[in-house]
């Protein structure tokens, strides 16, 4: 098994189209990225993908595979960078993370804030889900990660940023795609798409639909943003996701706010207490700064 086989899966995997994760990710033809897929489930010994009319899925055996190719790549991610300062010990690093599709907004602000604090030091930059940031932070391979609160953690002290309200996004074709608002109750028979790698997000639903008296089971979990609108398009179902999805919506879908009180998640900056950086340290006190100018950015 090669690392490119564990990336082509990953894109896929994260695009939920094989002609998407080609053109857009990887820059190849389809039937080549096909054939590296079948490639790589042969070697597994199991299906990965369900390739469907309108999108890839993840099979179960793709689903904890993903897991574990994530974290391959970040492992070896983590070595090589090791090595370019074994080669220059001098040279000092500091290493992001985002909770995958915030970096949009938070990114600029971010290296502008980094720059004026240490303009000659490296910065490293990784986009990934929330509780793959947890475990970069817990073993020391990041410095500072904008994330969610995550519980399952040891030794993680976390800044709050904002809070996101929850939005719904359902087919532009849904019959509720007309409403300016939609009241939660109407949510209760529809297919619900829910979020797979995020039991922070997913906590915050259950909370919120026992509070208005519905249930929401899911029947499909959506790995990713892009597999989530995907799921929604082809299957005419309904997903909740925090405000910042809007960026990332395709022409298929469209987003509603909910009716009276919305529910909300927090966006916080995790960092390992016994990280003693310095500029760590510096970069965490211009927090308010940081909020205030991306809030400019996207008002």
């Amino acid at each position: 098994m090669e690392l490119r086989h564990l990336r082509y899966f990953i894109a896929v995997a994260e695009e939920g189209s094989l002609s998407n994760a080609a053109e857009r990710r990887l820059h190849t033809a389809q039937p080549s990225l096909s054939r590296q897929i079948r490639d790589l489930e042969m070697e597994v010994g199991v299906k990965l993908l369900e390739r469907r009319p309108r999108g890839i899925t993840l099979t179960p055996a793709g689903r904890v595979f993903l897991d574990h190719a994530r974290m391959a790549l970040l492992q070896v991610e983590t070595a090589s960078e090791a090595a370019r300062r074994a080669e220059q010990p001098d040279k000092p690093v500091f290493v992001v993370g985002f909770l995958i599709g915030q970096e949009v907004a938070w990114l600029p602000e971010t290296l502008r804030i980094l720059r004026e604090e240490a303009p000659g030091i490296e910065i490293s930059f990784f986009s990934l889900t929330s509780p793959e940031l947890a475990l970069a932070l817990m073993r020391g391979k990041m410095d500072v990660a904008f994330m969610r609160r995550e519980t399952q953690t040891t030794g993680l002290t976390y800044k709050f940023l904002i809070k996101e309200p929850v939005i719904i996004v359902l087919p532009i074709s849904h019959r509720l795609a007309v409403n300016k608002v939609i009241k939660p109750q109407e949510l209760a028979h529809e297919i619900f798409i829910g979020p797979a790698r995020s039991p922070v997000l997913k906590s915050v639903i259950d909370d919120y639909a026992k509070k208005v008296g519905i249930t929401l089971k899911p029947a499909y979990e959506g790995e990713n943003i892009s597999t989530a609108m995907s799921l929604v398009a082809s299957t005419g179902g309904v997903t909740l996701f925090p405000h910042y999805v809007k960026r990332w919506l395709t022409p298929a879908v469209v987003a509603r706010p909910l009716q009276g009180e919305a529910p909300t998640i927090d966006l916080v900056m995790g960092y390992n207490k016994s990280n003693t950086s310095a500029l760590l340290k510096r970069f965490l006190s211009r927090a308010d700064e940081l909020v205030g100018g991306v809030k400019k950015q996207i008002s």
